[in-house]
């Protein structure tokens, strides 16, 4: 359990507690915004190495997922924030969360033999 309470705080530490209102508002339309949000995020799952087992190619695959999905879901968020759906903005808000918490869980069971829950 401590173990699934690492990677959920130490996403929300570099999900948002790093992200940068002028990264956050620029992500959905600009590359270059992504690729340091992308970059800072995964900088933060490095430090953790320090207190549970990750490895290089674990860090890599979630920066890569997490890139990935943040090109969809920021690209929606933008387009909604901008035509005021307001609701559909939050619901794509928990989708995108609910995607990286169980990208990190799974890829961190598949790469490491080890239940986390």
């Amino acid at each position: 359990m401590v173990t699934v309470l690492l990677l959920v705080w130490t996403h929300f530490i570099g999900d948002f507690v790093f992200q940068t209102d002028e990264v956050a508002r620029a992500k959905g339309r600009s590359n270059w915004a992504l690729l340091s949000h992308t970059f800072t995020y995964i900088a933060t799952f490095s430090l953790l190495g320090w207190v549970i087992p990750i490895t290089t190619d674990w860090i890599i695959l979630n920066m890569a997922l997490h890139g990935v999905t943040d090109y969809v879901t920021s690209r929606a968020k933008t387009r909604l924030w901008r035509e005021d759906e307001t609701h559909l903005f939050f619901v794509v808000v928990g989708i995108d969360q609910a995607i990286h918490i169980s990208t990190l869980l799974l890829t961190y069971q598949w790469m490491f033999g080890k239940i986390v829950f």
